[in-house]
């Protein structure tokens, strides 16, 4: 590869690797944080919200500022902010700063995989594009899963949650030293004005659908659905988006440049990939529970639990690596059938087969390669296909923000398959009990099952609990009905990630088709022209 190629891969994939890694990275440290600053749970969830709807607003308008402006300029914009952030967050004394500065530096952080991509798809030749694309959805992938480890052997190592904000600093400020020699500076790609209007009708649209999605509940979807919460800042993000395309539509072909093209919209095989990218979202938010069942499920260790989490992250950059090459080589469409397909076939062998360790390895290596290959190439390439230079930033930044909307719906109906199974808890508790021919009280029983039934969330003092009965039948007997309701709620989760993984296969597919039939049309107008 040569030079002037070489090194802005390299910055974008550590830009990548840290802006992704910090969301993860604080989940470790959540309680911590709460203590610190003297804020309940509630509160402190507050950190990871605002630090998510600044993703989702960062997207779209760094997304189409890097097509007008230029993306060397608009990633070192990015690595600033997000520096300034990190050092702000880490130097907070008060709880409202601190969430302002994590605003702060969300609104760095998201842009910098959108850059990152359309600078690949800009300057990269096409026959190579695809594996760049692949080294940087690895990084992305491999970031987010490791994230809450790392964090957590921060924490352990300092002491201090300040230092999970601190390291950002100095990375921050190489790179941006190493970005103004090593990137290569582009011409304005377009002397339209920008639509300032419509980036702020939009980012009103996605703030309100992206904190809509926060206040769902998983234990009371249907509750949480009727909350005034939901529904009015659900509907208001809708109809707001409903006249931002309005807007947009009346600005083509103007002196001011739409924020995203609304023909660009109009193609079939375009909006197919949006879904795609929104069924990737709800792959890689199951994937975080991934520890959870190891640890509740498998009876791995709270502290050893993270470690086995090391082969899926390393088969999931595997699978980016060999996604973005076999893009190169096979085509986005081909690769997105495989990915789906292993995808399909891991995430099926957990509720079906894996009862031990070394089965869980096999099962999370397939999920890890499947989805790894998902990430950054495929997608990318597909959704800027016919977007033309003047978009591909804004293109893929639509993917992007399809994929963190699933992310933040996806984990509320996994955890509430979770939440759901423990109400069965006393039953499975009763039944276990009837089976064994073993009366206990109902008193007792009551007891028993209402250790976890509510929500399940601390299934280890559960667990221990449960292991200091002194009568060895009853033990037993209760620590099976607990390992079946566990399973049970894992097993609803694992099935969904199956049916997104399935529907990425078939919106592949799909995709495909739409492709072809609108390649076949092109050439049919170019030959009557």
């Amino acid at each position: 590869m040569q030079k002037q190629m070489k090194w802005p891969l390299i910055l974008f994939a550590i830009g990548v690797f840290m802006a992704a890694l910090d969301n993860g990275i604080i989940t470790s440290s959540l309680t911590t944080l709460n203590a610190s600053f003297g804020v309940s749970p509630t509160w402190g969830a507050w950190t990871i919200t605002l630090y998510t709807l600044g993703l989702a607003v960062s997207v779209p308008i760094a997304g189409k500022l890097s097509d007008r402006y230029g993306r060397k300029k608009l990633f070192l914009i990015e690595v600033a902010l997000f520096g300034i952030g990190s050092l702000l967050v880490a130097l907070s004394t008060s709880f409202t700063f601190f969430l302002i500065a994590r605003v702060i530096q969300a609104l760095g952080g998201g842009g910098i995989f959108i850059i990152a991509s359309s600078y690949v798809l800009s300057k990269f030749p096409a026959e190579r594009q695809g594996t760049a694309l692949g080294l940087l959805g690895g990084m992305n992938g491999v970031a987010a899963i490791l994230g809450p480890n790392i964090g957590a052997f921060i924490l352990d190592i300092t002491g201090n949650w300040h230092w999970l904000f601190l390291i950002n600093v100095p990375i921050a400020i190489l790179l941006f030293i190493a970005g103004i020699r090593y990137i290569h500076e582009e011409q304005e790609l377009s002397r339209k004005a920008v639509d300032w209007s419509g980036i702020a009708v939009l980012t009103l649209g996605v703030l309100s659908l992206m904190y809509s999605f926060s206040n769902l509940d998983g234990v009371n979807m249907l509750q949480s659905l009727g909350s005034p919460n939901f529904y009015g800042f659900f509907l208001a993000g809708v109809v707001i988006l409903v006249l931002f395309y309005f807007l947009e539509k009346r600005l083509e072909g103007s002196q001011r440049e739409p924020v995203v093209s609304t023909q660009l919209l109009g193609i079939a095989s375009f909006r197919w990939t949006l879904l795609i990218a929104f069924f990737s979202g709800a792959i890689l938010a199951s994937v975080i529970f991934i520890p959870g069942f190891v640890e509740q499920y498998l009876g791995v260790s709270n502290t050893a639990s993270g470690y086995w989490f090391t082969p899926l992250a390393l088969a999931s950059g595997i699978g980016a690596g060999g996604g973005g090459y076999l893009v190169d080589r096979k085509g986005p469409i081909w690769t997105l059938s495989v990915a789906g397909l292993l995808s399909a076939i891991g995430f099926l062998l957990f509720p079906l087969w894996v009862e031990h360790i070394w089965q869980f390895v096999i099962a999370s290596v397939l999920v890890g390669i499947g989805f790894g290959m998902m990430l950054g190439a495929p997608v990318n390439v597909l959704v800027t296909e016919q977007a033309g230079e003047n978009n591909k930033g804004i293109a893929v930044a639509t993917s992007s923000l399809f994929r963190q909307m699933a992310m933040a719906i996806a984990p509320t109906i996994f955890a509430g398959f979770l939440a759901r199974s423990f109400s069965n808890l006393g039953s499975n508790i009763q039944q276990g009990l009837t089976d064994q021919g073993i009366q206990v009280p109902p008193e007792a029983l009551q007891q028993y099952a209402s250790g976890g039934a509510a929500s399940g969330s601390d299934i280890s003092s559960l667990t221990e609990g449960l292991s200091q009965i002194p009568d060895p039948g009853i033990r037993d007997v209760l620590l099976q009905a607990l390992h079946q309701t566990i399973g049970e709620g894992y097993s609803g989760l694992f099935w969904s990630a199956v049916i997104f993984s399935v529907l990425t296969l078939v919106a592949a597919f799909i995709t495909g088709r739409q492709r072809h039939k609108e390649k076949r049309n092109r050439v049919e107008t170019a030959s009557t022209n």
